[in-house]
């Protein structure tokens, strides 16, 4: 396993709320590839009903929009939750049900509880990812709330447990497991998913990827239009600046 560091500053790095990247090291490998199972919108559905997996993420929209957005995020980050608030209902209703842009998540760890909560948000398949990322956003400071109350020698003993036990051990302490099961998420199938290693190492990969594929990224969220990093000034709401990227490469 690759994230005993991860895990060893999980309470530390929550308790500053941090949306800083974490210093990683890795190949740099391509991230996009999007697996279309989705290709066009349900009858009577729109474009925010299609979702797929990509490389690196979950993509809501359509495949071949003309904008493509991708953002770099991490479910523990408090600047995401805010972006989830301000700036994704508008995102949702106004470009990506239109088909105009896509709307890609490239999940980020910050510390070792987004490993979790990542595991959760996934456990259910595609289609549920979006709607659980954003219930945890919602949530964020209740579930938060719970580890950063956890005495440090407990998440010690969550750190020394053998690695398909870490994040099980790490989501209830959380109340992950108990938040997953009433949206849905049996416990069964969330221990199944929290004992993922392969899973596991592929988030820890992405960290890597993303420093190295987008050398200017600096934290959470971060976003990129149709391949570029977007760069807001200060000033400015974020919503407003990036909408106002996005137009302009609409035309």
């Amino acid at each position: 396993m690759k994230v005993r560091t991860l895990l060893t500053c999980a309470m530390a790095a929550i308790a500053i709320a941090g949306c800083k990247k974490t210093e990683t090291q890795g190949t740099v490998v391509s991230n996009d590839t999007v697996t279309i199972t989705e290709a066009t919108p349900p009858p009577g559905g729109t474009w925010a009903d299609v979702t797929n997996k990509t490389a690196a993420g979950f993509m809501m929209g359509n495949p071949k929009a003309k904008v493509k957005l991708i953002e770099i995020g991490a479910l523990t980050c408090p600047h995401c939750r805010e972006f989830d608030e301000t700036g994704v209902p508008e995102l949702i209703n106004k470009y990506v049900k239109s088909g105009q842009v896509s709307w890609e998540f490239r999940p980020y760890l910050l510390n070792g509880l987004d490993v979790p909560a990542n595991l959760i948000a996934s456990c259910n398949g595609v289609k549920s990812f979006f709607p659980l990322a954003r219930a945890l956003y919602k949530d964020q400071p209740v579930w938060i709330g719970k580890i950063q109350a956890v005495p440090k020698d407990q998440l010690e003993q969550a750190q020394n447990l053998p690695p398909n036990q870490q994040f099980v051990e790490l989501a209830k302490l959380a109340g992950l497991q108990d938040w997953a099961a009433a949206r849905g998420v049996a416990q069964p199938k969330s221990d199944q998913c929290l004992r993922d290693e392969k899973t596991v190492d592929q988030l820890v990969q992405q960290n890597s990827d993303i420093a190295n594929q987008y050398p200017d990224f600096k934290g959470t969220p971060s976003f990129i239009i149709n391949g570029k990093m977007f760069s807001p000034e200060g000033g400015s709401p974020l919503w407003d600046q990036l909408k106002a990227a996005m137009n302009e490469a609409l035309g």
